[in-house]
């Protein structure tokens, strides 16, 4: 739990914020920049030389299992944790720098799995509260609205839903009108529906030039909001790059899923194949020729590929894989945060 969303930045922030502002965005692409950090708890590295980049505007996916260091990494950004190692600008700001702590705050937002707030008030009194914290805030109604909590504004927060909770913990991430958003599992809860309105709106401000970093368990979510993935185990980088393009070559690969036709054999294809309950899958580089190979045969031997699909591997397939492979072994002890 982080007691600074509670009290939050001072009402009368620093005059200079926006020309500070200003001034950061046109010295550097980047609205973050991590290089070379590290952070060791005893004998345990839970980061391990972790560089990466977040360009303004831009939406990038924190990923990895639990233990991978991700949560350290992101209380290091957002200056709630020391690093013992390497170099952390965010928004032109060294998150570790106590005299930078009220500018960041005032300029980025927190969407947190643990946020503190005070039950017996209302939903509108809490938004309202925190609105106060800011120099600039938006618009409370707007925020309301846009957090998809309209015709809540007088429900007490301790008789929310835990999705409604959950579009509070939204609501209050945006209300100080952020340059950069941390969401931290941000639609734990919500149902379908309130999930893609959830996208939806991430959408929107990227568009309206919001920075965003995301983490998630969801491989849909980060599919279909990143930019950019950045794949954390055991405590180090394992991959980075758009989602569609993670794991390398592996992108480039397809697999062709079939029922095995009724008399004939896995010998009997004409391209490759293994058994995988009941279906045959076959693993290529080539989906475009083995396609044509396969289903030319079948034309020819008069046979029915039942339900025929060619998938490329999914980003979870990838990052099962390539967690899988940097898992630590048995006897390298403890696992980073």
């Amino acid at each position: 739990m982080h007691p600074e969303l509670i009290s939050g930045p001072a009402p009368a922030a620093a005059a200079t914020a926006g020309a500070a502002a200003a001034a950061a965005r046109r010295e550097s692409p980047q609205a973050i920049t991590v290089a070379g950090l590290r952070k060791n708890y005893g004998a345990v590295r839970a980061v391990r030389d972790v560089s990466f980049s977040v360009a303004h505007g831009e939406i990038v996916a924190l990923l990895g299992p639990n233990g991978a260091g991700k949560t350290t990494t992101l209380e290091i950004l957002e200056g709630f944790r020391t690093r013992d190692g390497g170099e952390v600008q965010v928004l032109g700001l060294d998150p570790g720098d106590t005299s930078a702590a009220r500018e960041l705050r005032e300029r980025t937002g927190l969407v947190l799995q643990d946020i503190a707030v005070e039950p017996y008030l209302t939903v509108r009194e809490t938004i309202a509260r925190q609105a106060g914290y800011y120099r600039a805030p938006r618009d409370v109604p707007e925020v309301i609205s846009l957090a998809g909590l309209a015709g809540l504004e007088r429900r007490k927060v301790r008789a929310l839903s835990g999705g409604q909770k959950r579009r509070l913990d939204l609501a209050l991430g945006l209300i100080g009108g952020p340059e950069l958003l941390y969401l931290d599992e941000p639609t734990t809860g919500f149902d379908p529906a309130a999930r893609r309105g959830a996208w939806d709106l991430v959408r929107q401000l990227r568009t309206a030039g919001t920075t965003i970093l995301l983490t998630t368990h969801d491989m849909a979510e980060a599919q279909a909001l990143a930019d950019r993935v950045v794949l954390l185990s055991n405590g180090a980088v394992v991959a980075e790059g758009p989602p569609a393009g993670l794991g390398g070559s592996d992108a480039e690969h397809a697999r062709i899923n079939f029922t095995l036709p009724p008399g004939v054999a896995l010998a009997d294809l004409p391209v490759p194949g293994t058994r995988n309950e009941g279906s045959v899958v076959i693993e290529t580089a080539q989906p475009t020729v083995e396609l044509y190979r396969l289903t030319s045969w079948a034309v020819r031997h008069d046979v029915t590929l039942s339900g025929l699909t060619v998938d490329r591997p999914s980003l979870e397939d990838v990052y099962l894989r390539l967690t899988r492979d940097a898992a630590p072994s048995a006897a390298s002890g403890r696992s980073p945060r």
